[in-house]
């Protein structure tokens, strides 16, 4: 199964010549969860050679312009494209009302669409066989949330050498993959790690965008494979962060660094900043595993069993 991330749009409010307003494309699997939607969404879809009728799932964090703008264009083009098949949409309460905006004056759409609130009780919005997701709150100006993707639990896989070597019937592989022992008929226990292959990791991605720093969220994300953490600001301008309640560079790194995630990428840049660089070698200094983001980097978190099992 795949877990990759596309950078569709890196730049905060105002899109540059380089980078478009915010939006990260997850595949997982054959699955496609576009997260956010700003302005020439679409437009970098087909660049990057993504078929937007693919996209069955869209998680919006917040009704900012630059997270939501494109969505309405997104939708008249799926519309167009003769889209049936419904479309699920993820967001704040207010999205509903939105989308009723969209429909009066843009509709009817050709296909349904399924608006989910997460609740920020459970927070818990998907599940498949190999997936999960959940919403948490992030500290805006208005109602944020964050979301968190991560890998189901693989059976466990049975060694074919010993599957011969013992004799195991259907009911034994079953038992085995669900991590049990076996018991051979002279009452001889085979120790599930001889009987098996080692697990896989459950491979994960939290994206937080936008908020202020907040380290109780280290224990929402805590020891993910990728963390995109918003980082707007310098820390020269953290005032200006505090006041727009956004987050600087090394804010991000360090709850980066409290949460223990394995990599940081930071985005959602400011167009004051000419050369992010700036931005990332800030946050370097506290957490060294820091990539700012581009629009069109790919990032693949590859899929691996767990030594020492």
């Amino acid at each position: 199964m795949s877990f990759e991330l596309t950078i569709l749009g890196s730049s905060a409010a105002l899109p540059t010549s380089k980078r478009f307003p915010t939006a990260h494309l997850l595949k997982a699997g054959e699955r496609f969860f576009l997260i956010d939607c700003g302005e020439g969404t679409q437009i970098r879809l087909r660049q990057y050679g993504i078929n937007p009728s693919r996209i069955h799932h869209i998680l919006i964090s917040h009704l900012h312009g630059d997270h939501v703008f494109g969505l309405f264009g997104l939708l008249s083009t799926l519309g167009v494209m003769g889209r049936k098949v419904p479309l699920h949409l993820y967001g704040p309460d207010a999205l509903k009302e939105l989308i009723d905006y969209y429909n009066r004056f843009f509709g009817p759409l050709p296909f349904d669409l399924d608006i989910i609130t997460p609740s920020e009780s459970s927070g818990f919005i998907f599940e498949s066989d190999k997936l999960t997701i959940n919403a948490f709150p992030l500290k805006h100006r208005i109602p944020v949330f964050g979301y968190l993707f991560r890998e189901k639990k693989k059976p466990l896989n049975v060694r074919k050498e010993q599957i011969e070597a013992y004799g195991l019937g259907i009911a034994d592989i079953m038992r085995v993959k669900r991590g049990e022992d076996f018991v051979t008929d002279s009452g001889t226990v085979i120790p599930n790690s001889q009987l098996t292959l080692p697990p896989f990791h459950q491979r994960s991605y939290a994206y937080l965008s936008d908020t202020l720093f907040d380290p109780e969220l280290a224990e929402r994300v805590k020891g993910v494979d990728l963390l995109f953490h918003e980082a707007t600001f310098s820390n020269r301008d953290k005032k200006l962060a505090a006041q727009t309640q956004h987050s600087t560079a090394a804010e991000a790194a360090t709850l980066a660094k409290l949460a223990g995630v394995n990599k940081l990428l930071i985005g959602h840049f400011s167009s004051r900043y000419k050369e992010p660089l700036l931005l990332e070698n800030e946050a370097k200094e506290i957490f060294e595993n820091t990539t700012g983001v581009n629009d069109g980097d790919i990032y693949s978190i590859p899929l691996e069993r767990l030594s020492g099992e």
